[in-house]
């Protein structure tokens, strides 16, 4: 199988940025440490604070849907439901 690579940006709410940054580190530490997580960054933009630019890639398919089931209900899928993404997976 070859890997998913996920790249691109999302958008916070004002409302909701905060609590994102709250959860972010945990959920950075947390994905890191999945089976098949060979790259996850998540970083603020420097210009513009409700933007942040997200690059993950995993070793597989199944590796990248395993991560996202992980997510569900987390303290992350709470705080970032409102997000506006603009991501491209390859």
């Amino acid at each position: 199988m070859s890997k998913v690579i996920l790249s691109g940006h999302v958008i916070a709410p004002e409302s909701d940025l905060a609590a994102i940054k709250a959860a972010l580190p945990e959920h950075i530490r947390l994905t890191r440490g999945e089976p098949g997580c060979i790259v996850f960054r998540v970083e603020q933009d420097a210009e513009n604070p409700l933007r942040f630019d997200v690059y993950e890639e995993f070793v597989d398919k199944a590796a990248f849907k395993a991560h996202q089931a992980r997510i569900i209900g987390t303290d992350w899928a709470q705080a970032s439901s409102g997000l506006t993404k603009f991501y491209e997976i390859t």
